[in-house]
């Protein structure tokens, strides 16, 4: 099947910003004017206490400060690896536009008010939802996971303020950052960031 198919666009790795987040910025704006689809769509690993990796696609909520930031439930499983394992890694990847961008870096929980604002942000569609589910255990049928959703979107109908106790922000401030631009001719250009103190170092690497 063909990879790194269609017209991408040129990068020119003489022309850095000396922060890689300006970048990501600027390449996340170029997907969504091109209309990639849902490019807030980011690859979350983590690592449990064992080291054994586990992976997800998760929604990008903000970049912050220069950190990035996503919200989970505390009973998932990516939320119990960060808790003895408090380290990840975000990957994007743009495929009309041939561009992965991967974040590595320490990650922390944002407190309970930012917490509770992101949860009332969302549709209600989606806090029924998260309210409904209990991360990680056994599910009868699928009959038994609508119905539970049901339930939670007339609660959440009828207390529009409620706040899932367990909803949480998480914070990965990066002290890695890599972008990736694909070339038709496999000519592909790679620029690592590593964290120098309070500023950054690049590089261009072998792809």
């Amino acid at each position: 099947m063909p990879a790194l198919a269609g017209d991408l666009p040129s990068f020119v790795p003489e022309a850095l910003p000396p922060d890689p987040v300006d970048l990501f910025l600027s390449w996340f704006e170029q997907a969504v004017d091109a209309g990639v689809p849902e490019p807030h769509a980011v690859t979350l690993a983590t690592a449990g206490a064992d080291g054994a990796p586990s992976s997800r696609v998760v929604v990008l909520k903000d970049v912050r400060e220069g950190a990035f930031e996503f919200a989970t439930d505390r009973r998932s499983r990516k939320a119990r690896d960060l808790d003895v394992n408090p380290r990840g890694a975000l990957s994007f990847y743009w495929q009309p536009q041939g561009r992965q961008v991967r974040v590595a870096g320490p990650v922390r929980a944002l407190d309970a008010v930012l917490s509770a604002q992101d949860y009332l942000a969302r549709s209600p569609a989606s806090r029924a939802a998260a309210l409904a589910t209990c991360p990680g255990e056994r599910l009868g049928s699928a009959t038994e996971l609508a119905e539970a959703i049901e339930r939670a979107r007339e609660r959440v109908d009828a207390e529009p303020g409620l706040v899932l106790p367990e909803w949480v922000v998480y914070s990965l401030v990066p002290d890695e950052v890599e972008l990736w631009q694909g070339s038709p001719t496999r000519a592909h250009v790679r620029v690592l960031y590593r964290r120098d103190g309070q500023g950054w170092t690049h590089r261009l690497e072998w792809p």
